[in-house]
């Protein structure tokens, strides 16, 4: 079962460290199945409750699960195997187009904003007891989470979108709990879930968000939690659109107990407006906003409105934990909303050029794709090995699907930040020559 892996501990502690040791040397392979825990207890000379509560521990982390009858196995992608380490290598004569990254070209000089936010520090540095927030910043966020329609309500500040998801989703959910994600989706959230002990229920979408009646399962079969990336999908670039969005609302109607949670990432990178699911009846909801699109991976801050009881209890946790994110870093913010709009039109309107150079090169040979908003492209293949691997021979580097699927077809994403349009053309070339004729597939995505 284990083959020459033999686990060892005499707590439980010890045993699912032991058996986290395997997985993060590759001693113990995705799919691996555990001993029953009676028989590892006879072999370990420990009370089978010990090794009851070390499985315990490593369902919770997010390392195994458990299918009833059919025992505890490794996790096809345990938490200590994340998804954005499927990469391919990238040789000397290859372009990436795997990373995600926005075009450095577009990133603001961030020294005036800094320098600013040191003159602030000098003039009045931050001491233990200060409030938490920059009154600037949740001035300036509040202001623009108004213009959007959202409803009122207290508004946090965290260190990125996943940090905030996280901070929310442990502070109203519980190991075993399900959350409806996309699928395709966020390859970090998608990682981040059985990291917390709770289970995935995946929902397709197409290029206008959601699919109605896929989301409406999801939520029946016992999602706790939703969450939906408005704009700026990753990996497919979908919008949410205002008809998508009113029939959402008609369903989560149907669900107020479950947790909303949307994810805005895109904010200030995106020329669509934004349709928002929170005021159709959820009793607790959030919506992240992240400076990392805009302003730069570097600059980890992102900011939440919400109901008044999940920001309370987001807060509250957080001054257990980190306390408070940097007012060097939340100054600087401010100072770069204050000074350069949100969302920019002159970088929406770069990365829309971008997106659309490369999808229409690649509709001219028959491809279909997908790319509505953001920094990415999504093509839908028969084998994301084999097409990867011919691109890599024309000098191509693409992200497998696999780091973004659950359930969904294969794919391929492709980050346009740095891809002019003849270099666009010359990729729609190479992908149409590795797929053959029969580029075409049909949605959903």
């Amino acid at each position: 079962m284990l083959g020459d892996y033999p686990i060892k501990g005499r707590r439980a502690s010890d045993i699912a460290a032991d058996v986290e040791q395997g997985v993060s040397t590759g001693r113990l392979a995705p799919g691996t199945p555990l001993p029953p825990l009676r028989d590892l207890a006879a072999e370990l000379g420990v009370n089978p409750n010990t090794v009851a509560a070390a499985y315990r521990l490593l369902r919770d982390r997010g390392v195994i699960e458990t299918a009833g009858r059919k025992g505890s196995r490794i996790r096809p992608r345990p938490a200590t195997a994340p998804r954005d380490q499927i990469r391919m290598p990238v040789p000397p004569h290859a372009r990436d187009l795997s990373h995600g990254n926005p075009d450095p070209a577009q990133l603001p000089d961030l020294t005036p904003a800094l320098a600013a936010a040191a003159g602030a520090a000098r003039r009045d540095p931050v001491r233990y007891g200060r409030p938490s927030a920059d009154p600037g910043l949740l001035a300036l966020a509040a202001e623009g989470f108004r213009a959007d329609g959202l409803p009122a309500g207290p508004i946090a500040i965290a260190s990125g979108s996943l940090d905030t998801i996280e901070r929310i989703l442990v502070t109203r959910l519980r190991p075993g709990d399900a959350v409806a994600v996309e699928d395709p989706g966020w390859g970090s959230l998608l990682d981040l879930l059985p990291a917390l002990g709770l289970r995935a229920v995946p929902f397709r979408l197409d290029d206008d968000g959601p699919l109605p009646g896929a989301f409406a399962d999801a939520l029946a079969d016992g999602a706790r939690a939703v969450v939906v990336t408005n704009r700026a999908q990753n990996p497919t670039g979908a919008v949410l659109t205002a008809d998508r969005a009113r029939e959402l609302r008609t369903v989560l109607a149907r669900h107020p107990a479950v947790l909303l949670i949307e994810d805005d990432h895109g904010h200030g990178i995106v020329d669509q407006p934004y349709e928002s699911l929170a005021g159709a009846g959820s009793q607790h909801w959030a919506v992240v906003r992240s400076a990392a699109k805009a302003y730069g991976p570097d600059l980890r801050l992102s900011v939440a409105v919400g109901d008044p009881e999940t920001v309370a209890r987001v807060l509250g946790r957080q001054r257990l934990g980190a306390g408070w994110v940097s007012h060097l870093l939340q100054a600087t913010v401010a100072e770069l909303w204050r000074t350069d709009a949100a969302p920019a039109p002159r970088v929406a309107a770069a990365y829309r050029a971008k997106r659309e150079a490369l999808l229409q090169a690649l509709a001219a040979h028959g491809i279909e794709a997908h790319g509505a908003s953001g920094l990415n492209v999504w093509v839908p293949v028969p084998d994301e090995t084999t097409v990867l691997a011919m691109l890599v021979q024309r000098g191509w580097v693409a992200a497998p699907g696999s780091r973004f699927r659950l359930q969904s077809p294969p794919g391929l994403r492709i980050t346009v930040t740095e891809l002019d349009p003849a270099g666009a053309r010359r990729l729609a070339d190479d992908l149409a020559a590795v797929l053959g004729t029969d580029g075409a597939v049909s949605r959903p995505i």
